[in-house]
Formats: C-alpha cells, structure tokens, sequence
C-alpha cells in the first residue's frame, strides 16, 4: 500500500478488493478508498452520484456517514484528518453540494490538512452546457486545492484515485479534489491496482541541504537570547518528540501558534504560551527581543507577526518549512532549511550543542511569573475563561478539543492546556465559523476511545446545529460546549476598542434556546449560569455515556487580552482589566 495510508486491512478482505474484476467506476472508487485505508466517509448524496451510492448499498466493507449539509461533511472529514494524520474523505454531488463544500476546501487549504474531496458532476457529453446542477467545480476551487482531476476515463480512475491521496499526504499537505462525472462513475473497466506512484514534476524536497543544517547548528550554539516559534508543521510531520529533544538539548523557549499547540508540552519549563494578536506577554516579548528566532513549520501569519516590518527586529531568523514558496515570503530568512520537518530536526539534534541562553532562560521565567494570562474573576457573573480553565482541570489536558472561531476559540486557546499533539483542532487560516461542531464529529469517529470537547460560541454553533442529528442517531459521544454570551463576541470586541463603541448588528439575543434545541435533535441538554452550575452540568455530561450539550451562559461583555491592534507590533499589547 502507499506510504500515507496507516490503516492495516484484513488480508482476506484485502485479496477480494484487489481481485480484477469487470466493474463500474462507483465499484472502483469505493474499492480504492477502501486500499487507501479509508475507515470512514463523510458525505450527503444527489443525482450526480447515486451510481456511488447505489454501489454502497449492501457494502458490509464500506462505512459512511450522512452529515446533514455538505459543509458538515467537509469539516468532519478536516477534523477527522487533523486528528488521526490520515487522509479525511468527504463526497458531495455535483452543482450546489459540490459548491456547499469550497468553504471547508478552503478551511483546509490555508491550514494544509490532508483531505481527498471526491464531487459528481453532469455526464461528460453535457459538460460545459450548464446542465441541471452542472458546476465548474474543479475551475471554482482551483486557488484552494492543491491538485484536482476532472475524471475523462473510467480506465483512470483507481491511478487517480491513487495519486489524490498521494498528493494530499505528501509535502506540504492540502486537499486534492475529484470530480466525477455521473457517466464515468456507471462505465465498467476492468480494475488493476498499481502500488507505485509516479508523478511527473512532483517530488517534495524532503531531506534538507546539510550546508543549511550546519549554519543552523552554530547559529543556535552562538545565540544568547534564542527562541523558537512552532507551528502546525511540526504536529502534521509528526515531529513533536524531535522538537522536545531539540529544545532539552539547546536550551530553547517555545512559542507555539494557534495550530501549533500540542505540539510542545505546555507543561514544559520553557513553553512561553501562544504568540501574536492575543498571545502571551512573555512569548511577544521574546520575540521582539532574541537575537535568534527559529521558525519550525510556521509561516509567520499577519496574526503572529502583527506589524510584519517592527517583528522581532533583533534576531537573525531561521527557517524550516516543507514548502519552499514560504521561506523568506514575509520575513527575510538568514537560514533557509526546506525540508520535511521531523528529517530537519533529526539532522540538526545529532549535531546541536547547548546555546549561551541561562541567562535569557532566566528572563523569560521571570516574565511568566510577573505577567501571567489573568482575568477578572466573578461570584455573580460566570466568566467563559473559567469555563474553559474548569474543563481543562477536569480532563486533565487528556481529551481532544474542537473550537469554532471567535474569542471561545481564544481563551480555549490561552486557558486549554495540551500535552500531546492532535488534541487541538482549530480554524487558523480562514477562520471558519461553523467549523467547530462537524470537526468534533470527524474527531470522534476518527479516535472512538477518547473524550471529544466541541467549544462553540452561540453565533458558529447556529451553522452547524444541524448535525446534532447525527451525533444522536449514531449516539457519538462528542460533548457540546457553547459559550453563550448572546453577542457576536470578537465582532463587538473590535467595535468596542477599535471602532469606539459603535456597536453595529451584533446582538444574537434571538437565538433559540439551545437546550431545547439539543433535546429537539435527541441529544441531552444542560445549562449553567454560575460556578457552581457549571461544575455540575460538566459533571453530568462526563457521566453521560452519549452526546451532550452544555449551554455555558456568560457575561456579554467580557473580552480577550491581552490583545495587540493591527498596525501596532506584538510587544504593544491591551493587557485588560489586570494592566
């Protein structure tokens, strides 16, 4: 089997799927996905692939999910991707499903997860005719994938099929897109499975150039105040436990991005929190002041950077990015290490001695403890930061949390605490509202022994509420967390600071009431407005065996800090209520 699948089939079952028989295209791609170590699909069906659906009909070996909207589908397959480092599948028909999805497309793009998008489309001869929900899906979603296929020949498709997942799990990860006219997918061919892949013109640089390794190696040995800035790559190239051994052995502080958390241990002595627009004091702080920044598999987001031309304007900056298009695109890049993440830092820690940084590690320590992350705490009121401290103290930092996109998105970020990698799964890139839910959804089925958090607000919650139909149904045990504070938050909090208190359509006081809502779909409600309720209601939804919404209900105007406004640089920071 290729190299990306991780699933291990059953021999038997292996032997029927590779059997050359005559069959359709449906047949062919479900036997694929199926070599592929597909465990689970997401997707809603239409005309444009009821031969795929009729071809699951009685299929004992294939195991789909209907989703109740095709953007659920997309992010569940991106939560199950970002979770278990397989490929996440998601199907959809042609014209609007297929266009239901270029959201979660584009969700995955700017976060680089693994997903093959498999779409029907209108039979070949009406191509280009605008058909009946007939769609350029390939030409619309062309600058959010990474590869896609428009599938001419029934011949192709296992080749096809085979190179999709290739593609997304190699290199720079990102979505490959199929479409799949209806005509190909009832054509039979005779099916032949080839195990090597070979495309032309794609071969991610992997290893990188020892020269750039060994400037790396001195730099780190000659730093005095060195500090590395983790990102997602280091959690998508599985190289946590080479970063741990690089930052014991050189003496480094740890700053992780938004989708970098879990991948340093934030128990760690010289983990500094989360940097940029509501990072920590102590990791802007250092940024703004080493001498050498180390980048592992982050691209340095405006949302990290703040004032892209006043950050960290003392270090020689480093590098180490799978994509080459990302050195030097937004800062200029002294040591340039293209190359798999996990093959760097192994390179780099045979070599690397400790760096001259006691002294710099004994400023940022004293940074921590003089400005930690603190809010204003309430008997009367119940604040979503202790929300979000209660539920990381219940599971210990053991489970793996969702979020959606707003300021619950930035506390669960400051206030979670992670010890492993995979166990945060967020919207960065293109910060998707509705993300949050259907991605808890892929997570679990994804990793069925492990207690699954979705954090929402009240706004993202409302587009997605849909799929709480499915978590009962299959009674997948996700638990429902909403912070409810009757506002579009982030929105109010930028009107509030930037835009002087103009506050224009935010109000969501008319939301349902999502108890009554979660009971509505046959899923268990609960509600706290205080400590002392919200212990309980957590409680009860650990005890709860099935899925569980707690409708959090906090204080509308409480805000995220400490906060840097855009044109300002990183070290100039809101600290709120505590300055």
């Amino acid at each position: 089997m290729s190299a990306q699948t991780t699933a291990v089939l059953d021999e038997d079952l292996r032997s029927r799927l590779l059997k050359p028989d005559v069959i359709t295209g449906s047949e062919i791609l479900l036997r694929s996905l199926l070599l592929e170590g597909v465990d689970c699909v997401f997707g809603y069906p239409g005309g444009a692939v009821l031969y795929i659906y009729d071809a699951m009909h009685g299929n004992k070996d294939f195991n789909h999910l209907l989703t109740r909207h095709e953007q659920g589908a997309i992010h569940a397959a991106d939560g199950y991707a970002r979770s278990t480092g397989k490929v996440g599948v998601c199907i959809a028909t042609s014209g609007p499903g297929a266009t239901n999805l270029v959201t979660g497309i584009a969700t995955a793009y700017m976060d680089s997860v693994p997903l093959v998008v498999i779409t029907g489309n209108v039979a070949t001869t009406a191509i280009g005719t605008d058909a009946f929900q007939e769609a350029d899906i390939t030409g619309i979603t062309m600058p959010i994938t990474k590869h896609s296929y428009l599938v001419r020949n029934v011949e192709d498709l296992p080749r096809i099929i085979h190179e999709a997942f290739h593609i997304a799990n190699t290199g720079r990860k990102g979505p490959v897109l199929i479409d799949i006219p209806k005509d190909i997918s009832a054509q039979k061919t005779r099916f032949e499975w080839k195990e090597e892949v070979n495309i032309r013109g794609y071969n991610p640089t992997v290893q990188p150039n020892k020269l750039q390794v060994e400037r790396l190696v001195k730099a780190i040995e000659e730093a005095e105040r060195p500090v590395i800035l983790a990102g997602g790559g280091v959690v998508y190239a599985g190289a946590h436990e080479q970063l741990l051994e690089l930052v014991n052995k050189a003496r480094i502080p740890v700053t992780t991005t938004l989708l970098g958390l879990g991948g340093f241990p934030s128990g760690h002595e010289l983990w500094m929190g989360m940097p940029g627009m509501h990072g920590t004091f102590t990791a802007n702080t250092a940024l703004q002041n080493c001498d050498l920044l180390i980048s592992i598999g982050a691209r340095f987001d405006d949302r990290v950077t703040m004032a892209v031309k006043g950050f960290a304007p003392k270090a020689k900056i480093a590098h180490i990015d799978v994509d080459p298009a990302e050195i030097g695109k937004t800062v200029p890049t002294a040591i340039p290490c293209v190359g798999d993440v996990k093959a760097v830092l192994e390179l780099v820690n045979e070599k690397v001695k400790p760096a001259k940084s006691a002294a710099w590690i004994d400023q940022v320590q004293t940074w921590k403890e003089e400005k930690p992350l603190r809010y204003k705490d309430s008997d009367t009121e119940l604040k979503p930061q202790y929300v979000i401290e209660m539920i990381h103290e219940a599971t210990k930092g053991e489970a793996i949390v969702t979020t959606d996109v707003g300021q619950h998105q930035m506390w669960a970020a400051q206030y979670y605490r992670f010890n492993h990698p995979r166990s945060w799964i967020t919207s960065g890139g293109l910060g998707t509202m509705g993300f949050g839910f259907p991605s808890a959804i892929g997570a679990q089925m994804g990793n069925p022994d492990r207690l699954v958090v979705s954090i929402n607000g009240d706004g993202g919650m409302q587009m997605c509420s849909q799929e709480l139909a499915i978590c009962a149904i299959h009674n997948i045990p996700v638990k429902i967390v909403v912070i409810n504070n009757q506002v579009l938050g982030m929105v109010r909090q930028w009107q509030e600071i930037i835009y002087d208190n103009r506050y224009s359509h935010i109000d969501l006081a008319g939301s349902p009431d999502f108890v009554k809502l979660a009971e509505a779909y046959g899923v268990k409600g609960l509600r706290a407005t205080n400590k002392e309720e919200a212990r309980k209601a957590w409680q009860e939804a650990m005890n709860t065996p099935g899925p569980v919404l707690i409708d959090f209900v906090v204080r509308k105007g409480e805000n995220v800090f400490p906060m840097v406004t855009q044109g300002n640089t990183i070290d100039q920071m809101i600290m709120g209520d505590e300055e």
